[in-house]
């Protein structure tokens, strides 16, 4: 096995070599990682004669040599963290604003009012100091998305509408955001919310306690949009929130809930601000004034049922999402810096500037700095890559491939922009996150329910081979355990755990719980009608060589005699078979699990996205009215989740340090390379970029990059 791994890393770095030389600077050849010459080796590299002991003492020293150079090349690329500050004191916000020319030019024209009219009193502004320098007005700013699919994309850099937020500088630290600022009770259950008077939606109507309000009374608790309420805010547990005033929230719960206040700074689906989530879990907070006209509690029924279908829905409720959707709709009004122009359903994505924006940076200029973003659609992760290799995007993360590295450096000059690397805290960059509520087949839910056969699927997978292969030697190898940077990290040790290459100890434990039959070809057997015991690998072609990954895998799967089925498959199918509870492994990264109480998601089956046990996470959420009853063992991990829900900030990562522990020594997923950076760390920057961070935080909860306030990024030659 070792020599075919060899013979690929050969192959690889020739096809690199010659992709670099056809390249030049960024003319249109596949990139090499993704190079089919690399595949038909692999398949041919069986029959292939063994190198000569000189030759193979070269490719042996060379791949030795090859993570110490790739560990350098990586560091080169990971700065300091830093980030813009927001300004809290009154007494340092600016006394006099000014506003992007294109405004000036509509309140000239009559067709806007004046900025003193569009913007709160200043001592109600969010007040914005750049990380580096204030920036100057204009420009388009120049993406790649993938489809209607990719609302994500424009979601980081223009979406930040939650109602707090989280310091740049200082994660997981909250910051003021829609919110001007906020309380929690001594006893930890109120949180009150001060909105900030005087802010405006895009069309210039009040934003205020009533727009909380309709999003609570008429979106959140009717179970026709939301049918699963959020375990964060659980209304049939006695959470329930109220309005004081116009400016004044208040969410009050039945015991303590310290970690609320993360939750509303947060991407979490029911709080995380009507751009990103306004479709899903409703946002948090709508502009009531217009989406009243699609709901029935304002709207005749027989009125809307006609409405819905002349748009082409089957019923009130996908009308109303249609409309609450920020990336789709246009007409919908919204808080955001930037606002969907030309919709992600057409090949160009276009978001403009928001007039009656609320935030102005430390000279009163009232922000964004830059004009419009324009996201042009990227048949493929590989035409996406080659866009951006070439210098065609200004600023692009997303999409862009860790295995491309070489080349982005190759042609940083030529394309007139910088890379760098934002290493992430989660686990796995890789994880295969084992469905033990699967039971369409019950042998196979027998095996991925039994712990020695997840143990031993760990042991049989070469990470350090995976690592110099698909993440060029700068990841860390190891089970998916939280980063030790993390505080719910249990212990170094952790990283190591059924973590090892181990292909002896794999095969000892598969004959011990009885897998010990096997085919022609090596393979074990089921027990049940002697077929072939096969694993089922969906792999989705996004963010890193998913795909190539997987065919590692089952390489080194087959040296312990299990079979797995690789086969790519698009993001939704996949996704969509999860919910279902028909997949045996779901195959991606666990972002977010650094943050394991507000995105449990790739780690505990708290709900149907849990790839470890959709059919338990629906029994979880549902309070066990529907979905699959878990085993014991589960049932006390799920426990300790919602103890520390409930706990102190100190009790949540004492909680945190032990679900880590078990759900490792469970191997509820099997990691294989982590802190790579592979998920949304790898960035380009065109170099007329100005305020653009060496490093930033790259984590689930802020949206990278905008925990880095885009709206402060601006071309520093606008007026050459």
């Amino acid at each position: 096995m070792q020599s075919k791994r060899l013979i690929w890393v050969s192959t690889l770095l020739i096809a690199l070599a010659l992709f670099l030389a056809a390249c030049g600077g960024g003319s249109s050849p596949a990139p090499a990682a993704e190079a089919p010459a690399a595949e038909a080796t692999v398949a041919e590299a069986p029959a292939a004669e063994a190198p000569a002991a000189e030759e193979a003492d070269t490719e042996e020293a060379a791949a030795e040599e090859a993570p110490a150079e790739e560990e350098r090349l990586g560091s080169t690329l990971i700065g300091e963290i830093e980030g813009p500050v927001i300004i809290t004191n009154v007494d340092d916000f600016p006394s006099e604003f000014n506003e992007a020319p294109m405004l000036a030019d509509l309140v000239e024209a009559g067709d806007l009012p004046p900025l003193e009219e569009r913007l709160p009193a200043r001592e109600e502004l969010l007040v914005v100091q750049p990380v580096h320098e204030i920036g100057k007005y204009g420009g388009t700013w120049r993406r790649g998305f993938t489809g209607p699919g990719d609302g994500q994309n424009g979601h980081r850099v223009a979406g930040s509408d939650r109602l707090l937020f989280w310091d740049a500088n200082a994660f997981p630290e909250v910051v003021p955001n829609v919110a001007k600022s906020w309380e929690v009770s001594e006893d930890g259950t109120t949180i009150t919310i001060h909105l900030r008077q005087g802010a405006k939606w895009s069309d210039g109507e009040p934003f205020t306690s009533a727009d909380i309000m309709f999003w609570f009374e008429h979106m959140y608790q009717n179970e026709e949009l939301v049918p699963v309420r959020s375990s964060f805010f659980n209304i049939d547990n006695g959470a329930t929130l109220e309005a004081p005033d116009e400016y004044t929230v208040v969410y009050s719960f039945p015991q303590p809930n310290s970690i609320f206040v993360d939750v509303l700074a947060s991407s979490v689906n029911v709080f995380g601000g009507n751009a990103v989530f306004g479709n899903v879990g409703m946002g948090g907070f709508a502009p009531a004034h217009y989406l009243e006209q699609f709901h029935p509690d304002f709207v005749e029924q027989e009125e809307l049922d006609a409405l819905a279908a002349e748009e082409g829905f089957d019923n009130w409720v996908n009308l109303f999402k249609d409309k609450n959707t920020w990336a789709a709709n246009p007409d919908l009004p919204v808080l955001t810096p930037w606002k969907t122009v030309n919709p992600i359903t057409t090949d160009n994505w276009v978001l403009e500037r928001n007039p009656y924006y609320f935030g102005v940076d430390s000279e009163g200029n009232q922000l964004p700095y830059i004009d419009r973003i324009s996201m042009t659609l990227a048949e493929n992760l590989e035409v996406l890559n080659l866009r951006a290799i070439a210098g065609e995007y200004d600023y692009q993360a997303r999409h862009l491939s860790l295995a491309n590295l070489p080349v982005f450096l190759e042609n940083q000059e030529q394309g007139n922009y910088t890379l760098s690397l934002d290493p992430a805290q989660h686990g796995a960059d890789g994880a295969l996150m084992i469905n033990q509520s699967y039971e369409a087949d019950p042998e196979v839910g027998k095996w991925l329910k039994n712990v020695d056969f997840r143990r031993a699927l760990s042991l049989g997978i070469d990470r350090d081979s995976i690592n110099e292969i698909i993440f060029l030697g700068i990841g860390v190898p190891g089970s998916a355990v939280v980063a030790e940077t993390s505080p719910f990290n249990p212990g170094p040790e952790y990283r190591q755990l059924w973590s090892t290459y181990d292909p002896d100890q794999a095969n000892a434990l598969l004959d011990s719980i009885g897998l010990t039959e096997r085919d022609a070809d090596g393979y074990r057997l089921r027990t049940d009608n002697g077929e072939r015991l096969v694993i089922e690998i969906p792999s989705i072609p996004a963010f890193i060589q998913f795909t190539q990954l997987g065919e590692l895998v089952k390489e080194d799967w087959a040296e312990i005699g299990i079979f797995a089925n690789v086969v790519e498959q698009e993001r939704t199918l996949v996704e969509s078979g999860r919910a279902a509870n028909e997949l045996h492994v779901f195959f991606w990264q666990n972002d977010g699990t650094d943050e394991l109480y507000l995105y449990p998601y790739h780690a505990l089956p708290i709900n149907e996205t849990s790839g470890v046990g959709p059919g338990f996470g629906v029994w979880y959420s549902t309070n066990g009215e529907q979905g699959i009853e878990p085993p014991d063992n589960v049932k006390h991990v799920l426990d300790l989740f919602t103890q520390g829900l409930a706990g102190t900030a100190e009790e949540r990562v004492t909680i945190g340090k032990e679900i880590w522990s078990i759900i490792t020594d469970e191997v509820w997923t099997i990691g294989t390379v982590g802190q790579s950076g592979a998920f949304m760390g790898v960035r380009i920057a065109k170099n007329n970029m100005g305020n653009i961070p060496t490093r930033q935080f790259n984590v689930q909860a802020g949206q990278t990059p905008a925990i880095s306030r885009p709206a402060t990024f601006y071309y520093t030659d606008i007026d050459e």
